[in-house]
Parts: structure tokens; C-alpha cells; sequence
């Protein structure tokens, strides 16, 4: 796969595709962990290509949605980078092309929400080519959504020569260190809510990983499914883990789940909260965070480790109540001197919050793009930059 230097940028207009999806509260940025990451590729561009141009999405609205434009990161990137990014609000045509034709040398542009436009998400090849028509040299910059065929990401470098930036190159080397003949013992810590998009990735890591140490909503799913925590009816998250848990033995050496929780009502309606057995959960109870002895469990594993990947809270976070595993075991992470690879928006949110940034090897800027390209899952964005050359 090309990268930025391997292009010669001079008197060519850039069209680089960035991940811009960050959290905007009342019209500010509240983390933007996302855009400083992309600074290093567009600072690169800026000084050698005539014209750089930045096209994102945010957030996934259903039409023209203001509430979701990316003024804010113009100005937040104006703001990091002490030079002027301009704005243009305008759709892809005649209007923008016009405005465009007026920039020299030197200029950054961000672009409107790409996913105003539903061209973007159905990978519409005349929208695909509209974006295409605004630059010389596509530059795929976005890992975090690599694992989507829009037109951003997979449409536009059928149109133009294309390559990697920093940003994407840094990504692909660090997971690549991790899952290519890592330092052992390797361990994967896996969490979170959304169940269905990692099923195959626990396949793939008890294939690849040591231990496999697992909380959060995946593994009170599992216990479910398996028998042991109680349900009288199961999610359809649930249902997509019949088939994978029906080939997990729960006696594998290399999968660890939960062992005690700290339990709550199910419908969180009164403050009850009590720490005990899985197997003790009772109908109109949950699992909100691993318990003590899983977290010492957990500590003793990571303490031998040599290399870590994680993604995904061990419990619901966002409650102050439920915050001590997913807490004990970053910092046990953070002090075990293994190479570790943390990613996923939940996780990284933890990091900030917790001022961690600097514990860890690698911060990923991609959930499901890392957990997709862990599990072997193709990832179009990726293909389209290695099967294209002009």
C-alpha cells in the first residue's frame, strides 16, 4: 500500500478522507483525540500539495441535520493547526467547484457532512465520482472507517491515484505488531454492549491470544446463553451469539469470563447493589461491572503478559457505580510494560477521563474498523488502496 511520500503532491489538489466523527455537545467538541491524530498528514500536505481539501462525515444523520455539521471541526482545527481552515457548507457541484477554483497554494478546505448526501452510505458511484472530480490524489486517512464501501472510502479511489496518510499508516503497523508474531504471552481484554459485532472476533482471538479476558454486556451474554446467569428472555444480541457459544467450551484455558459481578436491578429503578456469583444473578438482576476476585483474576493475567488488546468497557461505565473494574484493570494495563493496543470510543473515553493517554503504546481511532481488521473481516477502504494503481 502507497503512503503520502511516495506521491509527488506539487501543484495537486489533495482530497484526503479524514474520521472527523467526534462527540459535539452544544455546538463544542468534547474530545478531539480524532482530529489531533490527523494533524501530522494534513500539516504534510499542506506544505507540498497546491490545495488541501477534507471530506468527513459525523455522526449518521438522515438528510441536511446542522446539528451534526462539521463547522466545529474547522474551527477546532483552525484553532490546533494556527492557520485558517475554510469552511464550505456547499453541496457537491457547480457552486463548490467555482469556490474551489479560486484557492492557491497553500489553502486547507473541510468540506460539508459527507452523510447529508445519501450518495455517501449507498456508495453511489456518480456522487463517488463527483468527490473525486475535486482532487488530484485521494489520500485514505480515516482508519476508523475503513470497514465501510461508501463512496469516501471505497468509491472515489476507483477515480483517482491513491494512498495511504499518516495517520492510517501508523494504524495498520500497530495492530500488525500485535497480531504478527507478537511477544507472548498475548492477552486479549474484550468488552462492551454491542455484542453482535463480535462474535467472530472472539473466534479469531481465541484463536490468536493467550487469554482472552471477557466482561461487560459479551460476557453476561455468554453466562446467559451458557445457562448460568439467569434470563427469561433473550436479546436479539443474545440470538446472534447461539451459534458462536455453542462451539465455546467454557473449560477452554484461554477464555476467562467473570466469576463474580456487581449486580444491580436489571431496570437500574432503586439504588440496589450487591457483589456476588454470577450464578447467583436472579431474574430481575444484571451484571453492571466485573467483581472483585475477576478483577484480581484479571490482574494476575495481565501481569505476565507481554502483549495487550483491548477494546471495550468491562461494565457500564457511564455510571459512577460501575466504573472500579473497567478503572482496576486499565491501570493494571497500564503498569504491566507490555505492548498495548487499546481502542474502541468507550475505551478511549476511559483513557482520557482517567489522563492515560501516555500509559499506553497505541491508541486506536477506530472501534469496529480495529475489531473488523483483527477478525480477518475484509475492509473495503483498505482493499480499495491496494487494488487500485494508475
Amino acid at each position: 500500500m502507497l503512503n503520502i511520500t511516495n506521491f509527488d503532491f506539487s501543484n495537486k489538489k489533495a482530497l484526503v478522507r479524514c474520521d472527523f466523527n467526534v462527540p459535539i455537545v452544544q455546538g463544542k467538541i468534547s474530545d478531539d483525540f480524532r482530529i489531533k491524530k490527523t494533524i501530522p498528514t494534513i500539516q504534510y500536505l499542506h506544505t507540498h500539495a497546491e490545495t488541501v481539501i477534507l471530506i468527513s462525515h459525523l455522526g449518521d444523520p438522515k438528510g441536511r441535520d446542522l446539528s451534526l455539521s462539521l463547522r466545529p471541526v474547522a474551527e477546532k482545527l483552525s484553532q490546533l493547526m494556527q492557520t485558517e481552515v475554510h469552511f464550505f457548507d456547499d453541496p457537491i457541484g457547480p457552486i463548490l467547484e467555482k469556490k474551489l477554483e479560486v484557492f492557491n497554494h497553500g489553502e486547507i478546505i473541510l468540506l460539508e457532512n459527507l452523510r447529508f448526501s445519501p450518495g455517501e452510505k449507498t456508495n453511489d458511484p456518480n456522487f463517488a465520482a463527483q468527490l473525486a472530480s475535486l482532487g488530484d490524489i485521494f489520500v485514505q486517512d480515516g482508519f476508523g472507517v475503513c470497514h465501510r464501501a461508501h463512496a469516501s472510502t471505497y468509491g472515489v479511489a476507483q477515480f483517482l491515484p491513491s494512498c495511504s496518510g499518516f495517520l492510517l499508516k501508523q494504524e495498520i503497523e500497530a495492530l500488525n505488531k500485535a497480531m504478527n508474531n507478537p511477544a507472548r504471552p498475548l492477552v486479549a481484554i474484550l468488552g462492551g454492549i454491542k455484542v453482535s459485532t463480535k462474535t467472530k472476533l472472539i473466534e479469531k482471538l481465541l484463536e490468536l491470544a493467550d487469554n482472552v479476558l471477557v466482561g461487560g454486556k459479551i460476557a453476561n451474554s455468554i453466562l446467559i446463553v451458557k445457562g448460568i446467569c439467569v434470563r427469561d428472555k433473550w436479546t436479539s444480541e443474545e440470538d446472534c451469539l447461539l451459534k458462536l457459544v455453542d462451539k465455546i467450551q467454557l473449560t477452554n484455558p484461554k477464555l476467562h469470563l467473570p466469576v463474580d459481578g456487581v449486580i444491580g436491578l436489571s431496570n437500574l429503578s432503586e439504588e440496589y447493589q450487591r457483589i456476588g456469583a454470577v450464578g447467583t444473578v436472579k431474574k430481575d438482576e444484571d451484571i453492571f461491572d466485573i467483581g472483585p476476585e475477576t478483577i484480581e483474576q484479571y490482574k494476575d493475567i495481565i501481569k505476565e503478559a507481554k502483549t495487550i488488546i483491548w477494546n471495550g468497557p468491562l461494565g457500564y461505565y457511564e455510571d459512577d457505580d460501575y466504573r472500579k473494574g473497567t478503572q482496576e484493570i486499565m491501570k493494571a494495563v497500564a503498569n504491566s510494560g507490555a505492548y498495548s493496543i487499546l481502542g474502541g470510543g468507550d475505551t478511549v473515553d476511559i483513557v482520557h477521563q482517567l489522563k492515560m493517554d501516555d500509559k499506553f503504546s497505541y491508541i486506536s481511532t477506530g472501534g469496529g474498523a480495529m475489531l473488523d481488521y483483527i477478525a480477518g473481516e475484509e475492509m473495503p477502504g483498505l482493499k480499495a488502496l491496494q487494488a487500485k494503481t494508475f
